[in-house]
């Protein structure tokens, strides 16, 4: 059996990250991962020059994605509440709530739904050890 030298970099680890789907070394954007003031995705990968946006209209579906993450949140935030709190007679202490959780992880919604896109729902995005085989250690994108 002939032994690989190189270690592939762990696909959870890179999306977690956000870098390129398909080399895995590239970041998809300009700031960091949960920052408020600069959610600007790059246009292309600067190590492999993969364009992100496959297609016009490409990024609409991460709306769906973001939906269901937004539903997840919510529910999760309005029965921590009611754990905590055990009030079920004000609806403004559930909806005061909900939109937090709503702005507050607005920008992981935004980043993380098009991470999960083109990860894990675009085969076309796929990483291609043959290609990019020059990471030697860590079993994660550098």
């Amino acid at each position: 059996m002939q032994e690989t030298k190189y270690i592939i970099p762990s696909e959870l680890k890179s999306a977690a990250i956000g870098k390129c789907p398909r080399c895995r070394k590239g970041d998809m954007f300009v700031g960091p991962l949960l920052s408020f003031s600069s959610k600007k995705m790059r246009s292309s990968c600067p190590y492999c020059s993969l364009k992100f946006e496959k297609e016009p209209g490409y990024f609409y579906v991460a709306m769906y994605v973001s939906y269901v993450f937004v539903v997840a949140e919510l529910v999760t935030a309005c029965v921590g509440t009611y754990i905590i709190t055990h009030n079920m007679e004000s609806p403004w202490l559930y909806l005061t709530v909900a939109v937090l959780a709503t702005i507050i992880l607005a920008p992981f919604n935004y980043r993380y739904s098009r991470i999960v896109l083109m990860y894990w729902l675009t085969p076309a995005f796929k990483y291609r050890p043959e290609r990019y085989a020059d990471v030697k250690e860590g079993g994660g994108a550098a």
